[in-house]
């Protein structure tokens, strides 16, 4: 049995993959394990040093990744080039603080008693990864899993399976090998591994439905999960703001990557003041989009990975019409196009309970709704089961902090959004997921604390 992947501008087949299976399986998890029984032994200052020497695979073809990202689920070539610096800023910054992070605590005891808390390798790491940023979201796991003296089986999204064998190339010809195992796995499968007891942690990036069974699946062995899930995260245009800086920067965040980011920006709150000039900057950037081939240094705007997006996202434009908001530009997939184009959208005075306000969009949707004051874009903001990002966008840092204070968030942005530093611990509140990726938070989720009591006798 093949996986066909297909490329989501031309519609035609791209590659076709054997599924992993039987003993091919069997032989990659028990290599994964085999490894990770090596790999815990070595110190940390060689884990790092085989780590950056995996890295230079990816230096050595960059431009080969990025147009296998841009093949497989359509952004444009400029933005898969940008995710691959990304994917460098995250893995080196990881690397520069491994040590200090990892190093055993030596704790203050009495006399005649050594206490220190040591960060155990887990073991394998079973890292369920998207197709929306396949490198990204993947490496958010892959170093620091390594780093802490992990293995790591890579299941990618059956519409990027070639970034999980970039993966394995670079880290499972490492000595020992299979330190990185590609799969390519049936939902089966997947969900079937998960109960196999050399696993021993799962990382998981996608829906909140997927999420919730394997969070189940988890606690049936005890064993612990990291969810990235939803997110439907707002953004709030204060009276004081600097408004064609707001509307370039919110526009941008809804939109880049054709609006399919777990952070994007998917519902506007602007103060009333400000409105219908919001508005009017915000049609014209939307209408200054380029939709085409992806491969064109030109196209701005490439198409949705997922065909089935299409009637999802129409159709959460006809429900907020109906519930009275104004379409004021797209709604639509793009006539005359063959490939999964759909026209970017603004809407306004969108009704809070609208599906467009409270479900997940993950496409070019910008929806509008006018507040009186900040404790009404407080209010509207914290009307959600997500809580990834949100963002303020003011002169006022008291009040950017007030916001910081009472939304319930991963992150809060001041005059910025759609972005994660890994600095930053990257992880949700509600529906948006459970543990923590990137700073060194990231680490923690991926060892276990021992607790080292040592007494002497002479």
């Amino acid at each position: 049995m093949y996986l066909k992947v297909i490329n989501p501008y031309d519609q035609k087949i791209l590659v076709e993959l054997p599924f992993d299976g039987g003993k091919a399986l069997e032989a990659k998890v028990a290599g994964a394990r085999k490894a990770a029984e090596r790999w815990r032994r070595h110190p940390l200052a060689e884990r790092a040093r085989r780590v950056e020497q995996g890295l230079k695979y990816f230096r050595s073809h960059a431009e080969e990744i990025a147009l296998d990202i841009t093949l497989q689920m359509g952004k444009p070539l400029s933005q898969a080039r940008n995710e691959v610096k990304g994917f460098f800023h995250r893995a080196e910054y990881m690397l520069s603080i491994a040590q200090e992070t990892l190093a055993p605590e030596v704790l203050p005891g009495k006399p005649g008693f050594q206490l220190r808390i040591e960060h155990t390798p887990l073991g394998v790491v079973y890292n369920i990864a998207p197709w929306n940023y396949p490198l990204l979201t993947a490496v958010n796991v892959v170093v620091p899993a390594l780093l802490a003296g992990n293995t790591v089986l890579l299941k990618h999204s059956p519409l990027t399976p070639l970034i999980g064998r970039h993966f394995e190339s670079a880290f499972g010809e490492l000595d020992p090998p299979n330190l990185v195992t590609s799969l390519i796995l049936t939902n089966e499968q997947a969900s079937r591994l998960i109960g196999d007891p050399r696993i021993n942690y799962i990382a998981f990036t996608g829906s909140v439905a997927t999420g919730t069974k394997v969070y189940q699946q988890a606690a049936k062995r005890l064993i612990d999960a990291g969810l990235e899930l939803g997110g439907k995260d707002p953004a709030y245009v204060a009276a004081d703001a600097d408004l064609d800086f707001a509307v370039e920067n919110i526009v941008d965040g809804a939109c880049y990557n054709a609006g399919q980011s777990c952070c994007a920006v998917e519902r506007v709150y602007v103060h009333r003041t400000l409105y219908q000039a919001f508005l009017k900057r915000a049609k014209k950037i939307l209408e200054e989009y380029r939709l085409g081939d992806p491969l064109d240094e030109k196209t701005t705007m490439g198409p949705l990975a997922r065909r089935e997006a299409l009637p999802f996202l129409e159709g959460q434009v006809k429900e907020a019409v109906r519930r009275g908001a104004r379409l004021l530009l797209g709604g639509q997939r793009r006539k005359g196009m063959k490939g999964n184009f759909f026209d970017p959208t603004l809407l306004a005075d969108v009704p809070n309970g609208a599906k467009v306000m409270q479900e997940e969009s993950f496409g070019p949707i910008v929806p509008v709704l006018s507040v009186a004051d900040d404790a009404e874009a407080l209010a509207r903001m914290s009307d959600s089961r997500y809580g990834l990002t949100a963002s303020i966008w003011t002169r006022d840092r008291m009040r950017a902090e007030l916001f910081a204070r009472e939304l319930e968030a991963g992150t809060l942005f001041q005059n910025r959004c759609d972005y994660l530093d890994p600095c930053l611990p990257w992880t949700g509140a509600g529906e948006s997921g459970i543990g923590s990726t990137l700073s060194k938070y990231g680490f923690y989720h991926l060892t276990r604390r021992k607790g080292i009591h040592f007494r002497e006798r002479k």
